[in-house]
This record gives structure tokens, C-alpha cells and sequence, in this order.
């Protein structure tokens, strides 16, 4: 190991110091109405904030809260500043200054310093600088852990895995062997990267496992959510690209490749080989069937189910709205007589162009 083993400290949880105004406009790239050095504690919702916190105005339908807002600052766009009873920072895009903001507020978890004496690091693994290992990790021979991670309790990295600098992984997180992971990635609990792709060959009345030979590639700046799993490849790689994020309880199957800044929200599965394309919104609850290719800068809406390829940019979706299950039941029995109706109606057609 590169670092040698440290007493914990006492771990705590503490909120980023008070911030003013100015700074925060700096930091979210917005225009400052009101006091430059007035300083905020935190975040909340015009109707709840107090006097010392901030708010944020990104749906039009809660404008109706700002003149009564006991918020001390609104992030807003300049067309609601005049409606604002307090201080004001104005900018194009109010729900990306929220997200930046939220990142300075963020309760700050101060995981013990050094490595827990519960952990089990193989001599052959190499642990950078800064880095942080809690209690009952178990990394394994020649693997790589780079500067100034973070690795939770009870986290198990395989043999031959690389981290880059500046990973978070939370508690009981599962990094199988051979995976490769870039910089400021993010892994929340329960997740499990590399674990087998779902191979199996068919021989009469016998399944035969397929080993699976290939690993996992995740670029930089990738949040992958709590128990999500990654299988890996069969043979090459399965591949999220830089910038992804992954909500909770996700399936994302071995050789899929989602590429970069594409956001998957909760319960989707992607089956193998399928490929996800840039830029792209997936809903939750989709299903993509196997050996698909969905072109960049597509958004499926949720409950989708996909079953061929999509190669246009747009908006799709599959699947009826909620309703009664009387109606529903009638519009089932309606939907299994299309083929038939079809075939009438082209019958008639024909018919009708004879006479």
C-alpha cells in the first residue's frame, strides 16, 4: 500500500459555512439585486425558507409566493424580480443555479481520515494519497485507488479494479474485478458493478454458462444510484460514457453502452448490446430490448417499452394512459381485432377501386 494505516477520527456531519450573496452570485453565475455581504445558511422552498435561507422560483406556478416569501434571497429568472419582496439573484436558467447552490449547502459527512484498522487491503493494491477507507473494506490484489477517494464501510473492490481521483463510493458498494472507473465518480449504496452478464447457451433441456470475459468501463463525472447493477461484458466492455447518470435500481446489462451526459431514471432495464446514445432522457420503468441502437439526443417517456431500433432524435413513447378498467378491458378486446379490422379494410379498398 502507498499510504500507511491511520487511526479514524471521530466521524460528524457539518454544514459548508455561511455564504454572502456576492459569493454565491459568483459562484452560479447570477446578477445580485439587493445586499452584496447579506449571508445564507441554507436552502428551502419559498413557502417554508426563513429569514437566513435561500429560495429558488423555477416553476412559474409558485410565483404567486414571492411577495410573501420570508426567504432572504430568490434565485429567479429577471422577468419575476420586480414581483420579489427580498433580495434577488437573477439568471436565465433559476433551476441550474438551485443545483450549483445546492452543492455548497450539502451536509458534509467527515468520514474518518486515513483507513479504518477493520479494513482488509491486499499488499499488492495501491492506495493514493488523501484517501479515505472505512470500517470492514475489503480491496483486493492489484487494485488501484486514487487520490483523495472516498471509499464507505463494508465496500469490496476486486483484483485488478482502478478508481480515479476523487470517487465517492458509499457504504456496501460491490466493484467486481477488472473494472475500471474514472474521476469524481459517485456510486451509491448497494450497487454492484461487474457482476456476470446473463450468458447462457441452450443445449436440449440444459442451460451452459457463458463466462463472462469482459469488464466495465465508467468514465469521469458519472453518479451511477443505489442499488443499480452494471453487468460485465462477455467479451469487450460494457461502457458508460462520461457525464451519465444513473438513478436507482437500474439493470443495465452486459456490452450496453450509455453514452455521455444520457440521465436513466429508476427501474429501467436495458438489456445486452443495446446501445443508448448521447444526450439522451430515459423515463423510468423503460424496457430496451437486446442488440438495439438508440441514435443521440433521444427522450423515452416512462413505462416505455422498446423493441427496435431509433434512429431520429425526438420524443417516444409506448403503452395507454390509466383508465377505467371497464373501458380498459373494451379497448384490450379492441386492440387484438386490428389485424382483422385492417384486413377488411383493405379488402374494401380494393373492392372499391374495381368498381
Amino acid at each position: 500500500m502507498a499510504e500507511s494505516e491511520a487511526a479514524p477520527e471521530e466521524s460528524k456531519v457539518e454544514v459548508k459555512q455561511l455564504l454572502t450573496l456576492a459569493q454565491l452570485a459568483t459562484h452560479i453565475g447570477a446578477e445580485l439585486r439587493g445586499d452584496a455581504d447579506f449571508r445564507v445558511a441554507g436552502i428551502a422552498t419559498l413557502e417554508n425558507a426563513k429569514a437566513d435561507q435561500l429560495s429558488f422560483l423555477a416553476n412559474p406556478n409558485y410565483a404567486k409566493h414571492l411577495a410573501d416569501t420570508a426567504a432572504g434571497a430568490v434565485i429567479l429568472h429577471p422577468k419575476f424580480a420586480d414581483a420579489c419582496s427580498t433580495n434577488v439573484l437573477m439568471m436565465p436558467n433559476p433551476y441550474l443555479g438551485y443545483a450549483l447552490a445546492s452543492q455548497l449547502f450539502t451536509p458534509v459527512g467527515l468520514q474518518p481520515s486515513g483507513i479504518h484498522p477493520t479494513a482488509v487491503i491486499s499488499a499488492d493494491a495501491t492506495i493514493g494519497p488523501e484517501v479515505k477507507i472505512g470500517p470492514n473494506v475489503v480491496i483486493e490484489a492489484s487494485a488501484f485507488i486514487g487520490a483523495n477517494c472516498s471509499i464507505g464501510a463494508g465496500c469490496f473492490i476486486g483484483r485488478g479494479s482502478k478508481l480515479g481521483s476523487d470517487c465517492n463510493i458509499l457504504p456496501n458498494v460491490s466493484i467486481y474485478h477488472g473494472v475500471s472507473i474514472g474521476e469524481r465518480v459517485r456510486i451509491h449504496s448497494g450497487a454492484v458493478i461487474g457482476s456476470d452478464g446473463f450468458g447462457f447457451a441452450p443445449d436440449q433441456d440444459r442451460w451452459h454458462k457463458i463466462e463472462q470475459l469482459g469488464g466495465v468501463t465508467i468514465e469521469d463525472d458519472v453518479e451511477i444510484g443505489a442499488n443499480t447493477t452494471i453487468d460485465r461484458g462477455a467479451l469487450d466492455d460494457t461502457l458508460i460514457e462520461q457525464g451519465a447518470k444513473l438513478d436507482n435500481q437500474i439493470q443495465i446489462a452486459h456490452n450496453v453502452r450509455v453514452g455521455s451526459n444520457t440521465v436513466i431514471a429508476a427501474c429501467t432495464g436495458i438489456s445486452g448490446s443495446s446501445s443508448v446514445g448521447k444526450n439522451c432522457m430515459i423515463g423510468g420503468g423503460v424496457g430496451i430490448a437486446g442488440h438495439l441502437t438508440l441514435t443521440d439526443n433521444v427522450h423515452v417517456t416512462g413505462m416505455t417499452l422498446i423493441t427496435h431500433d431509433i434512429k431520429e432524435p425526438g420524443v417516444y413513447s409506448s403503452g395507454t394512459a390509466v383508465e377505467p378498467n371497464k373501458s380498459w378491458r373494451k379497448n384490450v378486446a379492441r386492440f387484438r381485432q386490428l389485424d382483422q379490422l385492417a384486413r377488411r379494410v383493405r379488402k374494401l379498398e380494393k373492392q372499391n377501386n374495381q368498381s
